[in-house]
């Protein structure tokens, strides 16, 4: 969903920012320290970890616990490579604080305002004059005997094995409907944003991030016809994990370890009805994109 970003729903113009980066990388400090003095000269408050590595030129900050961005910020910047911008939007994801990403990481597909954009980026961002882009996100659940834990992912919620070199033995089902008994490292259940990250890996589609679809991709499977799958985004998808000796596995959202998952155990994944809101310039084109980041066209005439 695009839209012009105006109205009342969002607070603009923006008076208080949250940074979110390692700032402690070179690059990364570069950009933060060209920011900080921009964003103050516009009387935006800066709001960073309470745990951030700044330099010490950097005093127009207000250092808080993370937890605060969402209810004090009313915009994030996040500057470094999409693992930035994820983690970024898990600490704003019940809050509908709208995200900037600047790329200082690899491909960039979240993280699209490129350093030398910055600076223009950000003062649209303040007037809220650039394109909002929601995305669904993934809410999880997953469960053994007296163990219950819930995460976001705006990419993809993970089932892998965990420190041994066996594979699992696990079922699915979606919408209550047995699809198959696998063998294999795992399994991801990965949104249409997502589609262009691990699940890409596993051979899954790239999908167009409006569509409402999940992509269920088994990792490393040892029969070759399990292949990936695409499912509308209102189905809820089942895992369980079989007993079998030394299973050990792990369910991560967006990278982040949620917990581990035991025998007997359940994974269940659903569309969350809280959405990430994303803003990329006027001339954002998802296909020039691809076409970067992927190395499209090279070798042959380029539009």
């Amino acid at each position: 969903m695009r839209a012009a970003l105006q109205g009342a729903a969002l607070a603009f113009p923006v008076r208080c920012c949250a940074l979110v980066g390692r700032f402690a990388d070179p690059r990364i400090a570069e950009s933060v320290s060209t920011l900080l003095p921009h964003l103050a000269s516009r009387g935006v408050q800066v709001l960073v970890s309470e745990k951030a590595m700044l330099a010490a030129s950097a005093t127009a900050v207000t250092r808080v616990p993370e937890r605060e961005f969402g209810e004090r910020a009313d915009l994030v910047i996040a500057i470094g490579g999409d693992g930035t911008l994820l983690y970024a939007a898990r600490l704003v994801a019940r809050h509908g604080v709208p995200l900037l990403g600047v790329n200082r990481g690899r491909l960039g597909f979240l993280t699209d305002v490129m350093p030398q954009d910055m600076l223009p980026s950000v003062d649209a961002a303040l007037a809220g004059q650039l394109d909002a882009d929601e995305r669904p996100l993934l809410a999880q659940l997953h469960g053994a005997p007296g163990q219950l834990a819930q995460g976001y992912a705006l990419n993809d919620v993970v089932m892998q094995k965990r420190e041994t070199g066996r594979t699992l033995d696990f079922e699915t089902r979606i919408n209550d409907h047995y699809v198959n008994t696998h063998d294999g490292d795992g399994i991801i259940v990965a949104s249409a944003t997502g589609s262009t990250a691990y699940a890409l890996s596993c051979g899954g589609p790239i999908i167009e991030p409006h569509l409402e679809a999940l992509v269920i991709a088994p990792i490393c499977a040892h029969t070759l016809s399990d292949r990936p799958i695409v499912v509308s985004a209102r189905s809820v998808i089942d895992v369980a994990l079989l007993e079998r000796p030394d299973t050990q596995a792990q369910v991560t959202c967006d990278g982040a370890v949620l917990g581990a998952l035991v025998p007997g155990g359940r994974l269940e994944v659903r569309a969350a009805t809280e959405r990430i809101t994303l803003l990329h310039p006027a001339d954002h084109d998802y296909y020039k994109l691809l076409r970067s980041k992927l190395h499209w066209g090279r070798g042959s005439f380029e539009r």
